[in-house]
């Protein structure tokens, strides 16, 4: 099955459908709504897969009983140096043993996960006799556990999987632990590994790889520094803004989209200025979750298409490269259907009452390149390496990224040159 037939059958929101898209407005902006948009909305088939959530300060206590209740002997714990650095990965260890498990710690990750990374860790996951995978970390982390898994229940290299519904094979159960407020990879159906031979990110989508358990603690934001705090951010605000206007959003999707913009535009600043802010971090780590839950149902659009390639590129942050390429798929996606974008302006604060959807669609864009600013992410690509002479090798590859399927506007090579051009 091809990613645009997986993602349109799931998420029940096909634009072609027999409802116009003026009707599937309805139901998000309240008065507009009639009866017969009700029954249509209603009768739609929607999708929505998440694992089981454990939210709160303090909640990494509950690790231990998370990974017994799922089979655990002998944890595989994922992580990086700077979690072990943090102290997080020894709490997690000691949570883990605490009842009776004897857990096995990898911590050879680096940011935006290599194939050959995964690989290494399989075969330590091989040879030590683990059981149930548990992730301690950033969206690169847990993508790297998630590769793991992958690798444990299907074989082959972790490149074999790229696209949708590849990984055929149960996998062993998984519990993430994320240590930032953005990636949302805890809850999500997607891992991305960089393939080191070609310089890009593949994308992998399977049901499977939705994890077991999340468990959310935001203790673990406090230390973040502020680059991290500010790429994951922007990165749940993209996932958030490109669920909502995706061609797989449904009703489930939408109110979690539209709440974590809400929270990402009144917090994240706030987190960057006082880290020690305990409420702007918790709100944070809600709506890196909400976020996360809208697009692994819904999946996403060209910003993370596009934002993939540069990363495997140029090794570079990926929440980072979102925040650029951001504003400039907003304004090409709303030149189609900017109505969509009005809700979204409200969640954002925006006044909207009155004001003309492309407009509304223009102010969004230029808000979130104003909080981009403010969290000190650049103005454009070329200051994180792009070159003019990149472009053509990076817009063939983006429209080979399942995120591509879903974005709400239908996009060639030309389009995507044009938007990386126009983001330098």
């Amino acid at each position: 099955m091809s990613a645009r037939s997986d993602v349109m059958v799931a998420g029940g929101n096909d634009p072609s459908a027999d409802w116009s898209r003026d009707e599937c407005q309805g139901e998000l902006l309240g008065p507009q709504r009639t009866s017969t948009d009700a029954v249509r909305q209603s009768a739609r088939l929607a999708k929505f897969h998440v694992p089981e959530v454990v939210f709160g300060p303090g909640s990494l206590a509950e690790l231990g009983h998370c990974a017994l209740r799922l089979g655990g002997r002998r944890p595989f714990l994922v992580t990086d140096p700077g979690l072990m650095e943090a102290g997080w990965a020894d709490e997690a260890v000691g949570h883990l043993r605490r009842v009776g498990l004897r857990p096995v710690v990898w911590s050879d990750v680096t940011p935006n996960p290599k194939d050959v990374e995964i690989q290494a860790g399989f075969e330590r996951y091989a040879a030590s006799g683990c059981d149930v995978i548990v992730g301690v970390g950033g969206g690169s982390v847990i993508d790297a556990a998630k590769g793991v898994a992958i690798l444990s229940g299907n074989g082959g290299h972790i490149l074999d999987y790229e696209g949708v519904d590849q990984v055929v094979q149960p996998i062993p159960p998984t519990v993430m632990v994320p240590s930032t407020s953005g990636t949302g990879a805890d809850v999500s159906q997607f891992a991305v590994v960089t393939d080191t031979s070609h310089h890009i990110k593949i994308t992998i989508v399977s049901r499977t790889l939705v994890p077991e358990i999340s468990v959310i603690d935001p203790r673990l934001l406090t230390t973040m520094p502020d680059w991290l705090n500010a790429a994951t951010g922007l990165d749940a605000l993209t996932h958030a803004i490109e669920a909502f206007v995706s061609r797989a959003h449904n009703p489930l999707t939408d109110i979690h989209a539209l709440h974590a913009v809400e929270l990402i535009t009144a917090n994240l600043v706030r987190t960057q200025v006082r880290p020690r802010d305990f409420g702007a971090r918790l709100a944070m780590a809600q709506a890196s979750l909400e976020a996360g839950m809208a697009f692994t149902n819904a999946i996403l659009g060209a910003t993370h298409a596009m934002s993939h390639q540069v990363g495997g590129l140029l090794d570079a942050p990926h929440g980072v490269v979102n925040g650029v390429l951001l504003p400039h798929v907003i304004r090409f996606n709303a030149e189609t259907w900017p109505e969509r974008f009005v809700a979204l302006g409200a969640a954002a604060g925006l006044p909207v009452a009155g004001v003309p959807s492309h407009e509304v669609a223009e102010q969004l864009a230029d808000l979130v390149r104003a909080l981009a600013d403010d969290v000190g992410v650049p103005k454009g690509l070329a200051s994180l390496g792009v070159a003019e002479r990149d472009l053509p090798v990076l817009a063939r590859t983006t429209l080979k990224d399942a995120c591509m399927a879903t974005n709400p506007r239908d996009v060639d090579v030309r389009d995507v040159e044009t938007l990386f051009r126009e983001a330098l």
